[in-house]
C-alpha cells in the first residue's frame, strides 16, 4: 500500500516540473529567438514478485509479476523549431533561419544565441543588445576592387563600424570604354565623352576623350582637360572594329593615358583605358559611347547595411559601398544539447558536439536583414498540455488520498 502513496508522490513531482516547463514556455511567448521545451515522463524501476518462467512439455509459459513504483522525468528537451520572422525597421537586427546560430563572445568565454538584436556600441564594435557580448566574424581586408572577406580562418569581434570612420582617397587606375559608337559617322566625324578620374589625394579630374573616326571601322582617340592641374596626355590610341560590329581587341592599339599633376598629387599618374570587349560597339545607331573611371575622393561612413548572407556594407559619403565584415554562424549536431546559460544564450555542452562555423550560406541558413525571430512557443497547444498536466496532477493527489485513507482504516481495525 506504501507503494501507491510513493508513485503518486512522483506522479506529482513529475507533473509539477512539467508545469513548470510550461509556465516558462508561455512566459517566453514574446521572448526574441526563445526555443520553447517539453518534458517526456519514463516510468522508474518496477518491484518484481515474480518473474517470468518459460513453457514446458506439460505447462505453458508465465509473465513476470511486476508492481511500478512511479513515473520520473525522461528528458526536458529543447525545441530548435524555426520562429516566425518579425520585421524590425532597424537595419542591424538579423533574424536566423534553420539549425544555425550567432556566435558572441565576452570576457567570460564563447555562446551561441538565435537572438538576432544587435546593435553598434560607442566603439563601433557590433555587439548584442542585451549584454554587449561581441558578435563574431571575419573582417573584410585590402581596399578598392581587391577588398575581399576570408571565412576560413578564425573568427574575430566584428569592428570598425563607427559612425564618421575615413575612407581614403583612391586614386584612378582604369578607365573602361562602354556602349556603341555610330558606323553612320562620316570620316572625320567625332564622338565625345568624358570621364572623372581622381588624383592620390582624392582629387577630381574631367577627362574629355574624343573619338574620331578615321576609315571604316577604324576610330582614333585623344585626350584633354580643361582642369589647370592636369594635363593628360594619351599615347597613340587605334580602336578597330569587325565587320559586324564587335570591337577587335587583337588590332586594336592601346596607348596609355599619362597625367601630369601640378597640385601636389603623385605624378604622372598612369591610367589604362579598357575597351569593354563585350558591351563597346560599331552599330549605326546613334553613339551613346561611355567613359567610366575607377577610384573616389575621401569620405566618412555614412550608415552599414547587412544582407541575407551576413555580409556587412558601409556606405560612404563619398558614394562607396565596401564591405566590412561578415557575421559567422555555429552548426552543432545536437543543438538539443547545448547548454542554456541566461540572457537567451546557449553554451557547448559535453553532448552538444564541437560547433561547426562558417557562414550562413555554406551552413544552408537563412538570414532576414532588419528583422527578428519570434518565440516559437505554441500558445494552443501550451495550454493544452496545461489542462492535461492539471488532471495528471488532480490525479495523483487523489491516489494520495485514497492510500491515506485505506491507511487509516487499516489503523482503526485495532479499536
Amino acid at each position: 500500500m506504501m507503494r501507491s502513496l510513493f508513485s503518486g508522490v512522483s506522479g506529482l513531482k513529475s507533473h509539477q516540473t512539467r508545469m513548470d516547463v510550461i509556465g516558462n514556455n508561455i512566459a517566453n511567448v514574446n521572448t526574441t529567438g526563445f526555443k520553447s521545451s517539453r518534458v517526456t515522463f519514463v516510468d522508474t524501476l518496477a518491484q518484481t514478485l515474480s518473474g517470468a518462467s518459460a513453457p514446458t512439455d506439460t505447462t505453458g509459459g508465465t509473465n513476470p509479476k511486476q508492481i511500478g513504483l512511479g513515473t520520473g522525468i525522461g528528458s526536458i528537451d529543447t525545441l530548435f523549431t524555426n520562429g516566425s520572422v518579425q520585421s524590425t525597421g532597424n537595419n542591424t537586427d538579423l533574424c536566423l533561419s534553420g539549425s544555425g546560430l550567432f556566435v558572441v563572445k565576452d570576457t567570460t568565454g564563447t555562446y551561441y544565441t538565435r537572438n538576432g538584436a544587435f546593435l553598434t556600441d560607442a566603439d563601433g564594435n557590433l555587439v548584442t543588445s542585451s549584454g554587449g557580448l561581441f558578435v563574431q566574424g571575419w573582417m573584410a581586408s585590402g581596399t578598392g576592387d581587391s577588398r575581399t572577406i576570408s571565412s576560413t580562418g578564425s573568427t574575430t569581434n566584428i569592428t570598425g563600424l563607427l559612425a564618421g570612420k575615413p575612407i581614403a582617397a583612391s586614386a584612378t587606375t582604369k578607365i573602361t570604354i562602354n556602349n556603341n559608337l555610330s558606323s553612320a559617322t562620316a570620316t572625320a566625324g567625332t564622338a565625345v565623352t568624358t570621364a572623372n578620374v581622381y588624383d592620390s589625394e582624392g582629387n577630381e579630374h574631367i577627362i574629355t576623350l574624343t573619338y574620331t573616326k578615321t576609315a571604316a571601322n577604324t576610330w582614333s582617340v585623344t585626350a584633354a582637360s580643361s582642369d589647370s592641374t592636369c594635363t593628360p596626355t594619351l599615347g597613340t590610341t587605334t580602336i578597330k572594329f569587325t565587320s559586324d560590329g564587335a570591337y577587335d581587341s587583337s588590332n586594336s592599339t592601346i596607348g596609355t593615358l599619362s597625367l601630369a599633376l601640378t597640385n601636389g598629387a603623385t605624378t604622372p599618374q598612369t591610367v589604362t583605358l579598357s575597351p569593354s570587349s563585350t558591351a563597346f560597339t560599331q552599330y549605326s545607331g546613334e553613339s551613346t559611347v561611355t567613359s567610366s573611371a575607377d577610384g573616389y575622393t575621401d569620405g566618412t561612413l555614412k550608415s552599414i547595411s547587412i544582407d541575407s548572407k551576413g555580409i556587412i556594407t558601409g556606405t560612404y559619403t563619398n558614394g562607396v559601398n565596401q564591405e566590412e565584415a561578415q557575421i559567422a554562424i555555429a552548426s552543432f549536431n545536437n543543438p538539443s544539447g547545448l547548454t542554456k546559460s541566461g540572457s537567451s544564450l546557449y553554451s557547448m555542452s559535453n553532448n552538444s558536439g564541437d560547433p561547426n562555423v562558417k557562414t550562413a550560406t555554406a551552413l544552408g541558413c537563412t538570414l532576414t536583414p532588419s528583422a527578428l525571430e519570434m518565440s516559437n512557443v505554441d500558445l494552443a497547444n501550451e495550454f493544452s498540455d496545461m489542462i492535461v498536466t492539471q488532471r495528471g496532477f488532480q490525479s495523483n493527489s487523489k491516489i494520495i488520498t485514497v492510500a491515506d485513507e485505506m491507511l487509516e482504516t487499516l489503523v482503526n481495525m485495532k479499536r
